[in-house]
């Protein structure tokens, strides 16, 4: 997204980047080396049922509804110029086909039960806050991080970005499913210190099964970045039934360990600590029946790894 803005001084007009995030999270420690202040870019073109981050899935900003702090007011259904909400025994609930996100709601709440999460913001806006935390990444060895939702669905304002933080020296990573555009992405690479990068399955059918999409284009990606010869850090969420499977493990050993550059592992548990962010914003958590792996058994697909002489850590 671009918008034009006014210079002052000479009369011109001039591009300002600006993009749609929905988080800027400081002094993080799981999105790379070091302490890191991660940016969350808005929507993403996959659908996994064990999202971290809903509220990163769609593009526009959304209204999330916290119905412990409701008082029952009214005031928000008042304001709604829609008149999508309705007070019921269950709180207030919001007829979705009716509802245009414009966070008329949120302001007039005086609880705070209502927030719209989602704003437009300038690479000048976010670069003030990265900036705030050089000192810690100049002593961590950390950096910037830009995560989602997906990036890469924002091309031109992550691009500016990673080029403002590079002209301040901050390192950069960008963390992605890797579902873009091969040209787009290697774009990306030319200004990009680490990739944190996401595999959710192997088999073709289990993927588009799981996440909507073909892993066709996820995996030649990722094949052109470690030919590249950029660091990667790969990813794994290992959910119980899903990708966890003897079959599973052994079709990521085989795929990473032939890569022209063999990446780092980051194994990651499954949890379910994110379903309460989706009853927020009306959504349904398909996994309501998987567990967390046991530490044994993540333990064991851990050494698997290892023996087939791939560096892994669990977490991060």
């Amino acid at each position: 997204m671009q918008q034009t803005v006014s210079n002052e001084r000479s009369g011109n007009t001039q591009p300002m980047q600006t993009g749609i995030i929905f988080d800027i999270k400081r002094y993080a420690i799981h999105d790379g080396p070091g302490i890191r202040t991660t940016v969350f870019f808005k929507g993403c073109p996959l659908r996994c049922p064990w999202c971290h981050n809903p509220e990163g899935l769609d593009r526009v900003p959304q209204v999330a509804y916290r119905q412990d702090r409701c008082i029952g007011c009214g005031e928000c259904i008042d304001a709604c110029p829609e008149k999508a909400l309705a007070l019921t025994p269950e709180g207030v609930r919001t007829d979705e086909t009716r509802c245009r996100h414009c966070g008329a709601c949120s302001k007039a709440c005086p609880a705070d039960a209502r927030e719209l999460v989602g704003k437009i913001a300038s690479v000048r806006e976010v670069l003030d806050i990265i900036k705030k935390d050089v000192p810690f990444f100049d002593t961590s060895g950390g950096g910037a991080t830009f995560s989602g939702g997906e990036p890469l669905m924002q091309p031109e304002f992550l691009l500016a970005l990673l080029q403002a933080c590079g002209r301040e020296e901050i390192h950069r990573a960008v963390d992605t499913t890797g579902y873009a555009d091969t040209d787009t992405l290697m774009q990306i690479a030319r200004h990009t210190d680490l990739f944190l990068y996401d595999l959710k399955c192997m088999d073709p059918a289990k993927h588009r099964r799981y996440t909507g999409v073909s892993n066709a284009l996820i995996l030649k990606n990722l094949d052109a970045l470690s030919r590249y010869g950029i660091r990667i850090g790969v990813r794994i969420p290992l959910i119980p039934g899903i990708n966890d499977r003897d079959d599973d493990i052994d079709a990521f050993i085989a795929h990473l360990s032939h890569l022209p550059r063999v990446p780092m592992v980051h194994i990651l548990p499954y949890h379910d600590f994110q379903k309460r962010k989706y009853t927020t914003f009306s959504m349904i958590y398909d996994l309501d029946d998987v567990r967390p792996p046991s530490t044994e058994s993540v333990r064991v697909i851990e050494q698997r790894f290892r023996a087939a002489g791939l560096t892994v850590e669990v977490g991060g």
